[in-house]
């Protein structure tokens, strides 16, 4: 695991605390939700529901992932500016991060009082590093095999996808510390499905600890995700065990935020693998000794 702190902007976290990121989407086509939290009072309730299940983050986005309906800057504005406005007023010192690949929107939610840039698409709008910059905020730097926002893989092909991952994620860290963010606020993400088949998702699992080795803070989201249903042939809801299983092998090769939606299942895994490690001590230990 990196051993050093993680700071989003007045909130640092030390090494031996893994982070549960908690998805909040304000959109209505999620892949997983299908636009659960679309309504603001639902959102809210979801937002209260995972800080007290033992969330971190908070990730708000405003924009579906994969390909689906059109939203512009300034409809992605209005679905996640006030809310975040709202979120920050509702809870003083919890993260919130913004799952957008546009700086003007970025702009925006840090102004509001966002901590972190969720940048799923790899810098494809290069001032986003400029603006983590200059509110001395956080951001992720992720792989995506060089995808156009909001498309999908067709025929991925990597020589080796972990390799590349970490030529592409370390570069975008670089540029990102080049233009003034600090080290200790970079995030690397190998972004699992992105840009890539099932098997190159497996891959990027199993050899997670080479990602983690770059010194970079690492992380992953694989909650639900498709390689999870193609690998054991399930649809998108019968596929959290399959998630924690992933969660557990990702968080032993030294992950440091795990991006879910199950957010009290995940706090149990994170806390458990941290027991194994033996990088925290068990919450009590009676059997055999009374």
């Amino acid at each position: 695991m990196s051993t050093g702190p993680l700071r989003f902007r007045d909130k640092t976290f030390p090494a031996d605390h893994p982070l549960v990121m908690a998805i909040v989407n304000r959109t209505t086509d999620s892949f997983y939700d299908h636009g659960a939290t679309w309504d603001s009072d639902r959102a809210l309730a979801r937002v209260d529901e995972v800080v007290a299940q033992g969330a971190d983050i908070l990730d708000i986005g405003g924009v579906k992932a994969g390909p689906g309906e059109s939203v512009d800057a300034s409809e992605e504005i209005g679905r996640t500016i006030d809310f975040i406005a709202a979120v920050r007023d509702r809870h003083p010192r919890i993260v919130i991060s913004i799952d957008t690949w546009r700086s003007s929107v970025a702009d925006r939610a840090l102004l509001a009082g966002a901590d972190l840039i969720n940048d799923a698409w790899g810098g494809h709008d290069h001032q986003l590093v400029e603006v983590a910059a200059h509110h001395d905020a956080a951001i992720v730097c992720t792989h995506t095999g060089g995808l156009l926002p909001r498309t999908g893989p067709f025929r991925a092909e990597y020589d080796d996808v972990v390799a590349d991952a970490i030529q592409v994620t370390t570069g975008l860290a670089d540029r990102a510390q080049q233009a003034g963010v600090a080290a200790e606020s970079i995030i690397i993400d190998p972004a699992h499905d992105f840009g890539k088949n099932t098997w190159h998702s497996l891959e990027i699992t199993r050899r997670l600890q080479e990602m983690v080795d770059t010194g970079w803070p690492v992380l992953v989201s694989v909650s639900n995700k498709d390689f999870l249903g193609e690998s054991l042939d399930l649809p998108v809801g019968e596929r959290v065990p399959a998630t924690l299983a992933a969660t557990t092998l990702c968080a032993w090769q030294g992950a440091r935020i795990h991006r879910v939606h199950q957010v009290a299942e995940v706090r149990q895994v994170l806390d458990f693998v941290a027991v194994a490690r033996g990088d925290r001590d068990p919450a009590r230990t009676l059997r055999g000794l009374v």
